[in-house]
């Protein structure tokens, strides 16, 4: 990641990318590549206790400290490239204690890659994007004036993966609690709330959004819930242990699937300590909040649970669009079929297939098509934006 404790210039190039920041003038097609300078100085409704102070980009409130994540995000426009790119490097001028810079592709008109932190050196992305997004993360004290970007062609391109299904794990969750609170995206804690943390800001999704996603259920898969990614935590920052081990950003010498904290906790792994020296006190690497923990899943003590990782997968997506309240998914194509858990408002879950079933009125208009996002677990179309007003996957056989 690019985080930085001085001036300093840095080239970067990053794995995965996305939509950069908004531009202060067209892209220029430098000799290797497309270049542009983003643009610090709007700050809007999706970034998160930033300003722009005339020279530079700021924490707007210093005595905010998160618990976990950048005290202040600035999350950039999406930026359409003339020409297919698989890397981006970056010039980045700040001052200041901590300012990270992430960058994530954009995969189709729903997918985006996780959000990659610049690392020194070049990384080719699994396959070209053409548009892509930048978000810079700020701490208490620091700074960034300026911040110019190339999109380019790496020397080896791989073809973007088929359609795969989404990584599953099973690990230890825990109550997220802190009713008040702000999250790392900027979303303000409610009692009963529906929303989950995991240890690292590449699955942290905007405010008011569900582009990162996860399926959670009980062990026995009795309930379950879909929920967006708002807050970073709740031991590591920098642990997406559902990543494979190379491209893991941490704890490399992990496997794929097991999280550094349960290790800490129960090898006594890195000493027994997380990515901010703190001692570990239990294994969990996904905190859940309250209503998806209560009523979702239907908890009543911090346990383990088996987490899909939804954005690890590829095929038809939709994002549950309610009036605020979470749906119930039912066991078949019908109101009256048993409730199997919660879709949470702003979830993007992935469509399996569709059926028909009984006709409901919702949020896009009356249909008796069903989706099926989960084994035994069906949501009306209806409640789903998907971009048609076909269905977007193929009839259940």
């Amino acid at each position: 990641m690019v985080r930085t404790t001085g001036t300093r210039r840095l080239l970067a190039a990053i794995l995965a990318v996305g939509a950069v920041s908004a531009l202060a003038s067209a892209p220029a097609q430098a000799a290797t590549g497309v270049t542009w300078q983003a643009d610090l100085s709007t700050v809007d409704t999706d970034d998160v206790n930033v300003r722009f102070d005339g020279t530079a980009l700021t924490v707007d409130d210093t005595n905010v400290h998160r618990m976990a994540g950048s005290d202040g995000y600035l999350t950039m426009s999406e930026q359409k490239l003339n020409r297919p790119a698989n890397r981006i490097t970056a010039e980045v001028s700040a001052n200041g204690a901590e300012a990270e810079v992430s960058v994530r592709g954009k995969l189709s008109a729903n997918d985006w890659t996780e959000w990659q932190p610049l690392e020194a050196g070049a990384t080719t992305l699994p396959g070209n994007v053409s548009s892509v997004q930048v978000r810079v993360g700020l701490g208490s004290g620091s700074s960034v004036s300026s911040l110019r970007l190339t999109a380019d062609q790496a020397p080896q391109v791989n073809a973007l993966a088929a359609a795969t299904a989404a990584k599953t794990y099973r690990v230890f969750a825990t109550r997220e609690g802190l009713v008040g609170g702000t999250t790392a995206n900027g979303h303000k804690i409610t009692a009963r709330d529906h929303f989950v943390s995991f240890p690292s800001g590449k699955s942290l999704s905007g405010k008011g959004t569900g582009t990162y996603t996860a399926k959670v259920c009980r062990t026995d898969n009795s309930r379950c819930e879909y929920a967006p990614v708002w807050e970073v935590g709740p031991w590591n920052e920098r642990d997406d242990y559902w990543n494979p081990s190379a491209s893991r950003q941490m704890w490399k010498d992990l496997p794929q699937g097991k999280p550094e904290a349960q290790a800490a906790y129960l090898d006594g792994y890195n000493g027994g300590r997380d990515d901010r020296n703190r001692k570990v006190l239990n294994a969990a690497a996904i905190d859940i909040a309250d209503g998806t923990f209560w009523d979702g899943l239907k908890m009543t003590d911090n346990a383990y649970v088996n987490v899909t990782y939804l954005w690890t997968g590829s095929g038809p997506t939709g994002v549950v669009t309610t009036a605020g309240d979470p749906m119930n998914v039912r066991a078949s194509a019908s109101t009256t079929a048993a409730v199997k858990g919660l879709a949470a408002n702003y979830a993007k879950v992935n469509i399996e297939c569709y059926v028909e079933g009984e006709t409901v009125t919702g949020r896009f208009g009356t249909s008796n098509i069903w989706d099926k996002i989960g084994e035994g677990h069906y949501i009306s179309d209806t409640y789903l934006q998907t971009g048609s007003d076909l269905p977007v996957a193929p009839k259940c056989a």
